[in-house]
């Protein structure tokens, strides 16, 4: 009954917390993310229309600047696209895709890439080498042109989305893992495991996973980032999410064909978001990397 609380007292009085209450960039990273996680979770119930219910819409307010500018409207404060929706809606629906598909393929490729990783640095030999060169060959290729051909054979959608950023994020995880499994090995802590008769699935799981988490969960901090913004290039260049899920890649593009015309706020209040939600993960991301790794105490 009193194991969160325990939880959560150890986490109040410990050094990381303590770090962290002293560091403006990580709070002011804690506060962007929170403000996202808030904004997804509850968002689409306080604006005042669903962009992508077509009952909802009218015609007649379409390009409706900012209310800031001359002929914006109180309703729409960004502004509306050319049928109509309310890009600040838009946003807080996109938004919410956008941070699924990069939350979920960061914890997608992390099981994977670990698993991979615990098996070729624990057992080394033809596994490690086969494991290996798969990476070193799928790292010779840009993560993004990978999902691009990867999205060309499966088509569009939010899952198949997913399967592509799993399919070339695991690769990190996977030479991280491997690396500090391999001196993890040569412990005696491990030694004498084996000497016990420990299996070899115990002896991964209980003590050498724990001892080579520090690394992933700072790789997985910002590799959220970098998915969103995979997603967004793939989103906008149309092999992506499909229109009914969208995205905020999906809604610069929507905003990129008529950017020349003047109707700016279509396009770059979109892309504003997801400059910030990127720069909050990575702020979040530096600080856990510098707390975490010994090296850089």
């Amino acid at each position: 009954m009193n194991t969160v609380p325990g939880v959560m007292k150890r986490f109040a009085a410990s050094e990381l917390f303590h770090s962290f209450r002293h560091n403006r960039s990580a709070m002011i990273g804690a506060a962007i993310v929170a403000m996202f996680v808030v904004m997804v979770s509850i968002g689409p119930w306080l604006v005042a229309q669903d962009p992508y219910d077509v009952a909802q819409l009218e015609l007649m307010d379409s390009f409706k600047p900012p209310v800031w500018l001359e002929g914006g409207v109180p309703q729409y404060l960004l502004g509306t696209d050319g049928q109509g929706r309310d890009v600040l809606a838009s946003i807080v629906y996109g938004s919410r895709i956008s941070l699924f598909i990069g939350f979920t393929a960061m914890l997608g490729s992390c099981v994977l890439g670990a698993a991979l990783g615990l098996l070729a640095g624990f057992y080394g030999g033809k596994l490690d080498s086969v494991i290996m060169r798969i990476a070193d060959i799928q790292l010779s290729f840009p993560s993004v042109l990978t999902a691009l051909f990867l999205m060309s054979a499966f088509g569009t959608g939010a899952d198949k989305v997913l399967i592509a950023l799993i399919s070339v994020g695991w690769v990190v995880y996977a030479r991280i893992v491997r690396g500090s499994t391999l001196r993890e090995s040569q412990k005696e802590y491990v030694q004498a495991a084996r000497v016990s008769g420990l299996p070899n699935r115990k002896i991964i799981l209980r003590h050498v996973l724990p001892n080579v988490l520090t690394p992933l969960i700072v790789v997985a901090t910002i590799q959220v980032g970098t998915f969103i913004l995979i997603e967004a290039s793939l989103s906008f260049l149309g092999v992506g999410v499909p229109i009914t899920e969208p995205s905020l890649g999906l809604l610069i593009k929507n905003g990129f064909d008529v950017l020349f015309s003047g109707l700016w706020w279509i396009s770059v209040f979109p892309g504003l978001f997801i400059m910030l939600i990127v720069f909050g993960i990575n702020l979040l991301g530096d600080f856990l990397r510098d707390e975490l790794n010994p090296r850089l105490k």
